[in-house]
């Protein structure tokens, strides 16, 4: 497969045609956001949004530019969206004053109301995710309720890592979308 099939795959949402992208692109962005943020965990959960992104809007990519381009303009609005949001989050510097004050925090343990209370959301969020695509249904539950790693999961279902990631991005992208329209 070379890369315009792959686009055009990928536009008619198919999966191998996305991993495809995933493989060849993947070291290249990843590269340059660890040279952005010399953090090789914000460089990974930046590169994984990315491709999150990259694949949503898929249709909307222009043929005219290079798609190394796209995603490293994906990467980048990405990575300054971040910092944004960082510069509106008020700056977590504290005093001694504040750390003695933590001492006095009152504890928030569940009472057994608490936990009814949480039982039912799990059931609604059960219903919900049994409306998710079957693998999509599989990767909240081995992540989530089997609370394996990315590695576990990629060796039990016999994938790469990166593409573990992308598909759990799907799933829970598909779950919020569930959960927002019953509420809507």
């Amino acid at each position: 497969m070379n890369l315009n099939q792959a686009i055009d795959e990928a536009k008619k949402n198919n999966q191998i045609a996305f991993n495809f992208l995933l493989e060849s692109f993947w070291n290249e962005v990843y590269g340059f956001m660890l040279k952005r943020t010399r953090n090789e965990i914000d460089a990974e959960d930046i590169t994984i949004e990315t491709f999150f992104k990259a694949f949503d809007k898929i249709d909307s990519f222009d043929t005219k530019f290079k798609f190394k381009t796209w995603l490293i303009t994906i990467a980048k609005n990405t990575h300054l969206d971040i910092i944004r949001k960082q510069k509106k989050s008020v700056i977590n510097q504290t005093s001694r004053d504040d750390e003695n004050r933590a001492y006095w925090i009152v504890d928030n343990t569940p009472t057994p109301e608490d936990r009814l209370i949480n039982e039912q959301n799990l059931a609604e969020l059960l219903k919900n995710i049994k409306k998710l695509k079957k693998h999509h249904q599989d990767m909240i539950h081995l992540r989530f309720f089997q609370e394996k790693s990315y590695i576990e999961i990629a060796e039990s279902i016999g994938t790469p890592v990166n593409n573990v990631k992308i598909k759990l991005l799907r799933a829970k992208k598909n779950l919020a979308e569930i959960i927002k329209n019953k509420n809507d």
